[in-house]
């Protein structure tokens, strides 16, 4: 009879077999989990195995969404739409100079810059991001209790987000499409790391204790990154 652990709302099949302790966990192609251990292994040691281990499942079950959609493209013509903490904003292509900005709810790029759009594009999140991150960076580091250096907003691949043990933290600046309390998500996330740096029993109660609805964040992420934009356009 095959033993199935619960983490959160997936299941997880237990294969049992093989001489080492050392428990092994696995996404298949088909995005299904399945924990390998050795006969000797408590159920309640796996189950705390598979807790420690939910932040790699929920970052690896983005990727695979990530890379088995098309990836989102765009056109850099008028009425395009971009997304900018959670809600759509239309392009527009004008003749004035300067840099890429947001303007009566239009996203505003010169037509001079057309043939470096995208990087222009990019800039104005990683620009605006950085603006809007602070404050609330340093409100999340109050409640965490950690001692946070600025904000730097960055292309990551397909990380949201990293933090280092010299408090430095870094989010994608995909990350800013999604809404608010997404957002918050992902750099509470990191910020925590800076006071718990792996994602054991310990990380997960301090991130908890700020943000009681963390789990329901993380899967919504899960849910919502695959169809953001992380560049290219036609």
């Amino acid at each position: 009879m095959t033993t199935v652990l619960q983490l959160d709302d997936l299941r997880v099949p237990v294969e049992i077999g093989g001489s080492s302790r050392k428990a092994r966990l696995t996404i298949e192609v088909d995005g299904s989990l399945r924990l390998r251990a050795a006969d000797d292994v408590a159920t309640a040691e796996l189950q705390q195995f598979l807790a420690s281990k939910r932040e790699w499942v929920y970052r690896k079950l983005a990727e695979k969404e990530v890379l088995q959609h098309e990836p989102v493209t765009k056109e850099l013509v008028d009425g395009e739409g971009f997304l900018y903490l959670g809600r759509s904003h239309r392009l527009k292509i004008d003749d004035a100079d300067g840099a890429v900005r947001l303007e009566r709810g239009r996203l505003v790029l010169p037509r001079q810059l057309l043939g470096v759009g995208e990087a222009s594009l990019i800039a104005w999140y990683q620009r605006c991001g950085g603006a809007w991150l602070g404050p609330r960076s340093r409100a999340w580091a109050e409640r965490l209790r950690v001692d946070a250096g600025p904000i730097e907003v960055a292309d990551l691949g397909h990380k949201w987000g990293s933090a280092t043990a010299g408090h430095r933290v870094r989010i994608h600046w995909a990350t800013l499409q999604l809404s608010p309390p997404l957002v918050d998500y992902v750099l509470a996330h990191e910020l925590a790391h800076l006071r718990e740096p792996h994602h054991g029993p310990a990380f997960w109660q301090l991130l908890a204790r700020v943000m009681p609805d963390y789990d329901e964040r993380k899967q919504e992420l899960a849910r919502r990154g695959a169809c953001l934009w992380f560049g290219g356009t036609l």
